[in-house]
């Protein structure tokens, strides 16, 4: 016993949930599928296969905002600067791939991404502020600690699964990224992404989205864990 009086409400919530499931949405009651589920008005708007979110018009509108950032380069910390052909980008990566859109469109052969993968607990999306002023956002990517690398803090919000948009959220934060992703991809370029059980389905059918589905190859799967059993 945690002393806390019974939430009614969110008793009845979860009793519904565990009776139609499909009537919930992200852990929120969707009101036309749960009319449609008790056999009223069982009617779909709008009826077609397509990946739809809260928020996909503000990833849209995210993507299509121009950035005036530029690349600095810093000479004290790099090796060999003059000759080296590597680079290493510290940024927003959504700034970054804005501004390498001119210089290498078409012109990445492999791009792997180790993107957050949206556990609820400890991974972090990137907060897009599609209403914020273009002064409120550089100052956000402009927080740095003592190092002299930009804070978590101005970089990251968590994404909890309380928030009732978890889903919502993390493909509004991938799309832009994996749109402009594939602009610098060669046309026999590929891309990698690494991903676990919370997002894999959401992310097959992004990449769908924005790829083309006849362009997958194959989903590779690697045991993270090993475990040594001990006989006595």
């Amino acid at each position: 016993m945690d002393g806390k009086s019974l939430n009614i409400t969110e008793e009845r919530l979860n009793r519904l949930k565990e009776i139609i499931p499909e009537a919930f949405t992200e852990n929120k009651i969707d009101w036309e599928k749960l009319k449609a589920a008790l056999g009223d008005d069982i009617e779909f708007k709008n009826e077609r296969y397509v990946l739809n979110w809260a928020g996909k018009s503000d990833a849209f509108r995210a993507l299509q905002s121009a950035s005036t950032a530029t690349l600095v380069p810093c000479r004290e910390e790099s090796v060999n600067f003059d000759k080296t052909e590597n680079i290493f980008i510290e940024g927003e990566n959504l700034e970054v791939l804005k501004v390498l859109q001119k210089s290498y469109f078409g012109k990445i052969k492999m791009i792997y991404i180790d993107p957050p993968y949206n556990t609820g607990n400890d991974n972090f999306i990137y907060p897009d502020k599609f209403a914020e002023s273009r002064e409120e956002y550089l100052n956000r990517i402009g927080d740095k600690d003592e190092t002299g690398f930009m804070t978590r803090e101005g970089l990251f919000r968590k994404n909890s699964k309380d928030s009732g948009h978890y889903h919502s959220n993390w493909l509004s934060m991938m799309y832009p990224r994996l749109f402009l992703a594939r602009n610098l991809l060669r046309d026999d370029g590929v891309i990698f992404v690494s991903i676990d059980d919370n997002e894999v389905h959401n992310l097959r059918l992004l990449m769908n989205e924005v790829f083309g589905e006849e362009n997958f190859v194959d989903t590779i799967c690697w045991k993270k864990k090993w475990f040594l059993a001990v006989s006595c």
